[in-house]
């Protein structure tokens, strides 16, 4: 059963929603040097799962979105109508559907043995992105992909708590299966988190985004716990293969704002796309980086190359049919993953370590989901010759983000 309203719901606004009509839309002006993104999408229709539409904090979004909704009972109706259109990746970032999660909020990310993890931890608040990647691996991963969040926000952070009190470093973040600062548009959602964070010394929560959505989080409480992390990328991959997302321009605005604000900072190179003069692209935009953000704010900067589950090829096709991505030289990895040749990758590795080497030595640089040889290789030594990835990255969040150091064995 799905029960439906066709109207706006907002304080001291309510309005019929005509289609194709913009000029009733409420809109906000707020003084700042980002620019606005207009290719990003964002939902016009909601969907709420049933057992929690009454709650105040689905009452809270309905009032800040102000867009027509439906109450279902069973998430499978929502499933069949994004998975029955023409272009069902693209649908399903048109609608937001609001319920619970049944599982567990923390999770470990989901690595593999066969490369070197680093142990970090996913706090699952929701699913899915507004932004529209060509080389997002979300657009294979979920069937179909929805833009859920999941709005039993205490059990999350009766969850939290609990990973409090135990007696060990965690680095957690909510960017795994989502950008973490898309939903701060519509609700005060990672604001609490930083606040929640800021009153203890055994965690650090990273919040991972490609948007430039920082000035809800210039006057929270934060002492620090909270790692503000940026994906970087070149203009042209930017400008080509990531749409609706803030440019090089306002990421790095953005990072130096939360600098600013007393925020530690992280930047992942990932993915890494290889193409004619990629390394001068992307040495340009390491230097950019470094004339904008001291080094010394910095806790860590993560390098990956593009992979990707075979599935994803023909979607990219389809999607992005001028994109180049696909037809790289690619070769089955042992996670089941397309990856480029492993001497394209530590050539890559070795150039961009050099370039933040050469300028910021004291910033720790690792590899996401690479092997010892790549490692030794690239770099000259194996995480495990530092005691271990989990422990250097644990290190760094320690000195950075004054957690106990008595946690580090």
């Amino acid at each position: 059963m799905i029960r439906c309203c066709d109207r706006i719901v907002g304080a001291n606004l309510v309005f019929a929603l005509q289609k194709g009509d913009d000029k009733h839309r409420p809109y906000i002006v707020v003084e700042t040097k980002i620019k606005a993104v207009k290719d990003s999408l964002r939902p016009q229709t909601l969907y709420i799962d049933s057992t929690i539409a009454d709650t105040p904090q689905v009452d809270a979004i309905l009032n800040q979105l102000r867009l027509p909704y439906h109450i279902i009972d069973h998430s499978t109706q929502l499933y069949d109508i994004i998975h029955n259109t023409t272009d069902p990746i693209s649908s399903g970032k048109t609608v937001l559907f609001l319920t619970q999660n049944k599982g567990q909020f923390i999770k470990k990310c989901p690595g593999t043995s066969y490369y070197t993890c680093c142990g970090y931890h996913i706090l699952h608040i929701g699913t899915y992105c507004t932004m529209d990647c060509s080389y997002c691996i979300l657009q294979s991963y979920f069937h179909p992909p929805v833009l859920q969040l999941f709005v039993n926000f205490s059990d999350a952070e009766r969850e939290l708590v609990d990973m409090f009190s135990k007696n060990q470093i965690v680095r957690i973040g909510t960017g795994e299966f989502t950008d973490s600062l898309i939903w701060d548009q519509w609700i005060e959602l990672s604001s609490q988190w930083i606040q929640l964070f800021s009153n203890q010394t055994h965690a650090v929560l990273e919040l991972k985004t490609k948007t430039a959505h920082v000035l809800p989080f210039r006057n929270i409480e934060h002492r620090q716990k909270t790692i503000f992390a940026w994906s970087l990328n070149t203009e042209w991959v930017i400008a080509t293969q990531e749409r609706g997302t803030a440019s090089l321009e306002d990421r790095l605005e953005a990072a130096r704002q939360c600098e600013s604000w007393g925020y530690k900072l992280a930047f992942h190179f990932d993915p890494i796309i290889i193409y004619e003069d990629f390394e001068k692209d992307y040495t340009s935009v390491i230097n950019r980086l470094f004339s904008v953000i001291n080094p010394h704010n910095i806790v860590w900067i993560s390098l990956g190359t593009f992979r990707f589950m075979p599935q994803l090829k023909s979607i990219i096709q389809y999607r992005f049919p001028d994109s180049t991505l696909p037809y790289g030289e690619f070769i089955p990895g042992v996670d089941g993953k397309m990856r480029y040749f492993k001497p394209l990758r530590i050539q890559a590795y070795r150039k961009l370590y050099q370039v933040i080497h050469d300028i910021a030595p004291g910033v720790l640089v690792y590899f996401c989901m690479e092997d010892d040889e790549v490692w030794q290789q690239s770099l000259g030594y194996t995480p495990l010759q530092h005691g271990g990835l989990k422990r250097m990255l644990d290190k760094s969040a320690m000195l950075h983000c004054s957690l106990e150091s008595k946690l580090i064995s």
